[in-house]
Formats: C-alpha cells, structure tokens, sequence
C-alpha cells in the first residue's frame, strides 16, 4: 500500500505494472542518476592491457546511446592511473637526486654516470623476475624498482669509492682496480644477502595481502641478484676501461 498526499491508502497495482523480468536487483542513484555496478576480480594480466581491451570491445559490441548512457571506470584501475602519474614525476627527481649525490661523492660526473649507467642491468633482472613468475607490472612492483635503485647504487659506491681511495695512496689503476673488487666482494655480499634473505618469504608468500607484498619482493630479491652479480663483474671493467681512456686523454 502507498499513502497519497491527502493520506488515502492505494495500492501499488493501481499506479505500476508488477511482473517478475530479468534485471538489476537494486536501483540505486548518483547525483540524480540510475547507475548499476558491475565489479572485476582481475587475474593473470595486467589492468592497463584489460582496461584497453575491454573498452574496445564495449565499442564494438555494445550499442548505446552515449548523451543518455555513460560508461565509468573506477576503483584500482584509478588509483593506479593517479599512482602512474605520480611516479612520471618522482622517479625522474630520484634519479636526479642519485646522480647529484653520487656527483658530490665522487666529485666526477663520469664516475657518477658510470654508476647511474649501470641501473638498467638490475631493472633487467627485475623485470625477468616478473615475466618467469608470472606477474604484472604494477605500483608495488615500481616501488620495489625505486628501493632497488638505492640497493644497487649503494653497492656501487661501497666498491668505487674503495678503489679511488686506493689510487689516491699511490695504487697503480689497474692494480687498484683488481685490489678495490676483492676488498669489497664480503662488504656488497653482506649487505645484498641481507635485503635478499629478508625479503624472500615475502616474495615466495601466497597468503592473504601477499597480492601487495609480493611483487614489490620479488623485484628487489631477484633484481639484486642479478645487480650483485653485474656489480662484482662488470663495474671494475668498465670503471678500469673508463678511467683508462681518460688518462690517455
């Protein structure tokens, strides 16, 4: 029964249609708007490439008036968008910020660029960790790459800056070169095994919340791995090729 504004009983038979139909089972409104929601649990790919496709599809398949009906994508899809365009601006200003900290230990911009250099080796290794273990680039695993940048570079000065103390004494390059990597092989080991032995079980975890940590583990266990590794090989060559050209110049 409805109750009409003189206060007389009618029922709702005599004002709609009742019948049993396929639709919405709640009507619910937006600043004076029907509006329905239908929610995604997203597994095994990324929200961008899915939010691409099924925007096409829509288009493609779905006919309907857009000045009376509107499509809206929200929840995780745009909180990664905003988070997306936040990180365009801080990781720029990180690595400046690396590269004007490395300037002021070295006093060398070639020796600072060297360093910097050497960053996309670990994002290789970070970035192969996700693609074997089957995950997605995401805001957590982009935090683990911007913690695994401050873990490489800081190997890197640990080896460097010991190897430009040992020329200062007097240390011919090359010698100075092959004692700097062999002094500082315990210290770079100690200080990755640490991080990498930690956050292991964060990345290896399948409980609840782990959707969150593990990514952002995984990327920094297996990134730094393999930027250990490059570090002890690779560096003392290049800073020794690099330094060696200069001197002839």
């Amino acid at each position: 029964m409805l109750t009409s504004g003189s206060g007389a009983m009618i029922p709702l038979s005599a004002v709609a249609e009742i019948k049993t139909t396929t639709g919405a089972s709640t009507i619910t409104r937006e600043a004076n708007r029907r509006f329905t929601t239908v929610k995604v649990n997203l597994r095994g790919r990324d929200l961008t490439s899915f939010f691409k496709e099924a925007q096409s599809q829509i288009e493609k398949q779905i006919k309907y008036d857009h000045a009376k009906f509107q499509i809206r994508w929200d929840g995780q899809l745009d909180n990664q968008q905003r988070a997306y365009s936040r990180l365009a601006v801080v990781l720029p200003m990180v690595l400046a910020v690396m590269f004007l900290l490395l300037f002021f230990a070295f006093g060398k911009f070639r020796q600072a660029g060297l360093l910097i250099g050497m960053l996309p080796l670990a994002i290789f290794g970070g970035m192969l960790a996700l693609v074997l273990r089957g995950m997605t680039f995401n805001i957590s695993s982009a935090v683990g790459f911007i913690a695994l940048f401050g873990l490489s570079i800081q190997n890197g000065v640990i080896m460097i800056s010991h190897i430009n103390i040992l020329r200062k004494r007097g240390k011919e390059l090359k010698q100075a070169v092959i004692e700097g990597a062999s002094h500082r092989l315990r210290p770079m080991m100690m200080t990755s095994s640490v991080a990498i032995l930690g956050l292991l079980p964060a990345s290896l975890s399948t409980g609840i919340g782990s959707d969150v940590q593990r990514p952002l583990a995984t990327v920094i266990v297996y990134g730094l791995l393999a930027g250990t590794i490059i570090t002890l090989y690779l560096l003392p060559a290049l800073y020794y090729s690099m330094e060696k050209r200069n001197e002839k110049k």
